[in-house]
C-alpha cells in the first residue's frame, strides 16, 4: 500500500508515529506538506503536483490538517479524493468537526447528549442569549480553537458578557455553553478507529486550571469507559463520516455529554498513557478498508473499423 501522510511537519510526534507504523508492516509511505502541493482541475481530470512533480500514485492519505490551514489542506484531500485515493476522514467529514457549532448542530439532531449551547451575533441580544442558559459559571469558546486555546470560564453573568463583547470586537464566531460543575475539571478522550475505541484516557487539569488539554499542563491516565460512553463516542465519529476520532466526552450527573470531535487527533498523549500502538491501529484499519474497496475496471480500448484504436 502506497501511503501519503497529509502533514505540514514531519518531525511531528504524530506524524513520525504514523510513518514508523506504516513502514512495519511493509507499506511505502511519504509525508506531503499540503501547502507546497497544487492543483489542476478540469472536467474529469485532476493532477496534484508536489515540489515541482508529478505527486505520484498514492493509495490511502492519512490526514493530519492543522486548524492554521483548513481551507487549503481540506482542498487537497478532496483533490485527492476526487483522484480515487481512500482516505479514512474525507474532506467534507473534517470540515464537519472543525466547525465546532456545526458538529454540535448534526450530532443534537442526531439526539447525542452534551452541554446546553447557545450561539447568537447582535450585541441586542447577549441578555437573552444567556439567559438561555441559565445561571452561570458560562464557558465561551471560540469556533474553532484548537487545545484549549480560546475557551474561557466566566464566572459570573457580568463576566460573560464582558468575554462575548471583547469576541464579539474581534469579528470571532464563538459558542456560550453551561459548565459541568461534576466533571471537576476532567474529561475523557475516546480515540476511534473504525468500528472500534481502540484507546480512551482521563485527563485531568493541572490545580488553577478548568481546561484539561494536555497542551494546558493537564495529566491523563488510561480509563475504562462504560458501553454508553462507548457507544456516543462511536455514534458521534460515524454521525460525522470519520474514521479515524478523538471524541471528547463529559461525565456528568445525566450520563456521558459530548464535548467535541477532532478530526486529527494527537497520539503522543493517548499511547503515553495507554500503552496502545493508536498509529498501527489506524494503518492496520487502512489496509483492511483499502482492500475491501471494490477493484474498478478500466475501461477496454474499442477498435474502429478500420482499425483505428478510439480514444
Amino acid at each position: 500500500m502506497k501511503i501519503a501522510i497529509l502533514s505540514r511537519n514531519a518531525r511531528l510526534y504524530s506524524t513520525q508515529r504514523l510513518v514508523e507504523a506504516a513502514r512495519r508492516r511493509k507499506h511505502t509511505v511519504r509525508v506531503v506538506d499540503p501547502l507546497r502541493c497544487y492543483m489542476s482541475i478540469a472536467p474529469h481530470s485532476f493532477a496534484i503536483h508536489f515540489k515541482g512533480k508529478p505527486l505520484g500514485p498514492i493509495d490511502c492519505v492519512v490526514p493530519r490538517i492543522g486548524a492554521s490551514s483548513t481551507f487549503y489542506g481540506t482542498a487537497v484531500l478532496r483533490q485527492m479524493e476526487m483522484m480515487g485515493v481512500y482516505t479514512p476522514n474525507p474532506s467534507d467529514a473534517v470540515l464537519r468537526a472543525r466547525d465546532k457549532l456545526r458538529c454540535l448542530q448534526l450530532l443534537a439532531a442526531r439526539g447525542i447528549d452534551m452541554p446546553l449551547t447557545a450561539f447568537g451575533d447582535n450585541p441586542d441580544d447577549t441578555v437573552d442569549l444567556l439567559a438561555m442558559l441559565g445561571d452561570p459559571p458560562h464557558i465561551i469558546k471560540l469556533n474553532e480553537g484548537t487545545q484549549g486555546a480560546g475557551v474561557v470560564l466566566a464566572e459570573k453573568r457580568s463576566a460573560s458578557r464582558s468575554v462575548i463583547e471583547a469576541f464579539r470586537g474581534l469579528y470571532a464566531n464563538f459558542l456560550v455553553q453551561e459548565f459541568i460543575r461534576e466533571a471537576n475539571g476532567s474529561d475523557l478522550r475516546c480515540f476511534v478507529v473504525g468500528n472500534e475505541v481502540v484507546a480512551s484516557m482521563q485527563r485531568s487539569s493541572a490545580p488553577g486550571e478548568f481546561r484539561a488539554n494536555l497542551h494546558r499542563g493537564g495529566s491523563a491516565e488510561a480509563v475504562e469507559l462504560s458501553a454508553d460512553e462507548r457507544r456516543v463516542a462511536l455514534e458521534a465519529a460515524s454521525a460525522l463520516g470519520l474514521e479515524v476520532a478523538g471524541v471528547d466526552l463529559l461525565r456528568s450527573s445525566r450520563g456521558p455529554l459530548l464535548l467535541e470531535v477532532n478530526a486529527s487527533p494527537g497520539l503522543e498523549g493517548i499511547e503515553a498513557s495507554t500503552g496502545v500502538d493508536v498509529a498501527g491501529a489506524i494503518i492496520e484499519h487502512c489496509a483492511r478498508r483499502l482492500a475491501e474497496r471494490p477493484v474498478v475496471a478500466k475501461p477496454r480500448k474499442a477498435r474502429s473499423p478500420k482499425g483505428l484504436t478510439a480514444i
